[in-house]
Order: structure tokens, then sequence, then C-alpha cells
């Protein structure tokens, strides 16, 4: 169970308590569209770039404390990502075109190539970047001009880079009505591509991550998540493990991947529940052989960031179908028991929440001044008695 604690919401993100959650400020002008774009800094887990799905990109210094607007007027953002090998590259896929900034996101501009396709994701290369768009991959080498790679017949919506240095070895993966999911290879830097055929469940790779080389050896990690679970590869994608279902994880739809920056086995697991009520966030630190629930604050989890820490900070975008409200949280994961959420002590009190208090207040009130009246009449009566026989007393001595 969480526990409910107070402290200052202006904390700066350095100072995120261990295992706690902490409420961030809302991205401004999200209203009730869900944030699926958000990313940090690999080398500064105070820098974030937030897209939402109305079409305004936001960029925070301090650990979404703030939020100042970097971009305006586009289509719904769909993601976001800083390279891993130049932190002031940072590229996001809107449902019409991208965008890059090449300063960190203080600037941004439209990235020639993909004005017309929806851009679903991205994933890097030391000397190439790739997209995963509706009409296939796209490739690049500094994301400021793009051109088709392949696949076009098919919607890709997820994408990895299994080999950062040549031969690079990139990895796609889409939706399918029907038959084999569609998960792809190519061994040639997206000049080809081949159809890997995984006996996985599903007909949407909604995520693919690889992770950081381990000690020894040439393979990345492949995870893999569908829209009915999680799997895992250790030889390249010529085989796949199921990592849910049972007592492991829930067979949901996974929309969210995160590996740790310098640890293979340790990563991050969510989902946001198909819609439902569902959905959550994992994390595991032996590749998948056990996981632990993190309790997000709102179990529709939307949007994943991990920080490159060694004790890295998660920020999570969530979102409550009930209500249709999106919000932004912050976890410096250090392994503990997960506790929270932490909400401020003097919040800013908005209009509707002043109404709501002041009318919860008045009718507390007045039951309690309902419930009293009898009592209230005695007391007054006896109060009366006694001060008539005072003043009685009183007149009786004067003559």
């Amino acid at each position: 169970m969480c526990s409910l604690v107070f402290i200052s919401s202006t904390a700066i993100a350095a100072a995120f308590p261990p295992s706690r959650w902490v409420a961030l400020t809302d991205v401004p002008g999200a209203g009730s569209n869900p944030v699926f774009a958000l990313a940090v800094n690999p080398t500064n887990d105070q820098e974030l770039i937030a897209g939402s799905g109305a079409g305004g990109l936001y960029r925070s210094t301090d650990g979404g404390t703030t939020w100042k607007p970097v971009h305006s007027g586009a289509a719904g953002f769909l993601t976001v990502a800083y390279s891993p090998f130049n932190a002031a590259l940072i590229l996001a896929g809107t449902q019409r075109g991208a965008w890059v900034s090449s300063d960190a996101g203080a600037h941004w501009s439209a990235a020639a190539g993909l004005a017309s396709r929806s851009v679903r994701a991205f994933g890097f290369a030391r000397t190439a970047i790739i997209a995963g768009t509706d009409k296939g991959v796209y490739l690049s080498d500094a994301g400021t001009a793009w051109t088709a790679s392949g696949l076009t017949d098919t919607s890709i919506d997820a994408v990895a880079v299994a080999a950062v240095n040549p031969p690079l070895r990139f990895l796609a993966g889409g939706d399918s009505a029907q038959g084999a999911i569609p998960l792809y290879q190519s061994v040639d830097a997206g000049a080809t591509w081949t159809p890997l055929n995984p006996a996985i469940s599903g007909t949407i790779v909604t995520r693919l991550a690889a992770g950081p080389l381990p000690p020894t050896g040439t393979v990345r990690p492949i995870v893999v998540g569908t829209n009915t679970g999680v799997f895992i590869s250790s030889d390249n994608g010529a085989t796949f493990t199921p990592i849910s279902g049972g007592i492991l994880l829930p067979s949901t739809d996974f929309t969210q991947v995160g590996f740790t920056a310098a640890h293979f086995d340790r990563f991050f697991v969510a989902s946001d529940g198909g819609g439902a009520n569902g959905g959550g966030l994992w994390s595991t630190a032996d590749s998948g052989q056990h996981f632990s629930s993190l309790d997000p604050p709102v179990a529709s989890v939307t949007a994943l960031a991990v920080s490159g820490d060694e004790v890295p900070i998660l920020y999570v975008a969530t979102f409550r179908p009930s209500d249709h409200t999106p919000a932004l949280w912050a976890y410096r994961d250090t392994g503990g028991t997960p506790q929270g959420p932490v909400t401020s002590n003097t919040p800013a009190a908005t209009p509707a929440r002043t109404r709501h208090a002041g009318t919860s207040i008045g009718a507390l009130l007045r039951s309690i001044w309902s419930s009293q009246i009898p009592y209230i009449a005695l007391g007054v009566a006896a109060l009366l008695l006694i001060a008539l026989a005072a003043v009685s007393h009183f007149r009786s001595r004067r003559r």
C-alpha cells in the first residue's frame, strides 16, 4: 500500500526522495489529452522534453517543476527521444511529421522527408538514425533529412537498434489485423529487411528496446512489448521468451520499455491498460525472471523516461480514463518499497477546489449545528434561569 506524505512540491529533482512518488507540474495546455511523448537528457536528469497530444512541445530544466513552451501548433506528439550519443540532438514525432532540435531543445525545425508521415518511434546508432512511421521505416544521418528505407506497406509502431556500430542491426515492429505479428530485422543498416516470425503472441508490436551490452559477449538483450504481453530475446531475435502472464506480469498491452544506462539486466515495463482502468509500472533486475510493481499513483502509464543515473529517476506520464486527467510524476528507484504519492502541503487552490472546500466545510458546520440544536436550547434555558435567580437574589439584598 502507498502512504500519503506531504512535502514541498518545490523540491528540485536532485532531492527526489528514494523510492517515493513525487507529483510534477502538469504540462501546460495538455487539457484532457494524454502525454505520449516524454524524454530525459541522458547526461542531465533535470532536463526533460514533453509533447502533448494537443500539439505543444515543452522543455523543463528543473526536473519538471516548471515548463517552458518551445514549439506549438504541431499535430499531436507521439514520441520524443534524445540521442544517446549527442544529448544536444532531440527528435520529436507527431501525427504529421517530425521536428528536430540540435541545441538541447531550445529551438526546433521541421525534419525534411517526414512531413506526411505519422512518426511513432526513433532509434539511434552511432552513424545513423531510424524512424518508424505509418508507411515503413525512414533513415537519417543527422535527423534533419530523411529517406524511406523499406517496409513501406507496413505500419511501423516500434523500432530499436540492436547493434550501434557497423554492421548496423535494426529491428522494426508493426501491427497486423491477422497472421503473424510483424517483426522485422535488418543486418545491413536498413538496406534490406527480413521477417523474424517470432513465436510471440499479439497482433501489434507496441514497443521495442535493446539494452546495453552484457559484460561479456556482443549481443544486446531485446525486449518486445505487444498488445498481449512482454517477451525477451538474448540471441538477436532468433528466439523469444515470454516474461508476462502467470505470477510475473499480467497479460496485457505493454506500451513502454526502458533500460537503465549501464545494466543490461535491469529494465522497466509499463502499460496503459488498453484504455481501461488497468495498467501499471514494473521493474526487474534479473532480465525479467522477477518483477516488482512500482505502484504508480495512476495505473494507466502513457509515457516513461529513464534517466542515465546509476540510481535512475523515472519520469512517468499517466492518464486517468474516468475523467480524462493527464499527470506527470517522478520516482527515484533505489530498490525500496514504493511510497507515495508526494503532494504539496500548500497546494494552489483552483476555483473548483475552493468551491468544493467551501461547500464541504459549510455542510459540515450545518450538520454539526442541526445535530446539536436540542442541547444548545437546553443550555441556553438553564443559563437564563440561573441569570434570573441571580438578579432576583441581588435585588432582594438591595431591598
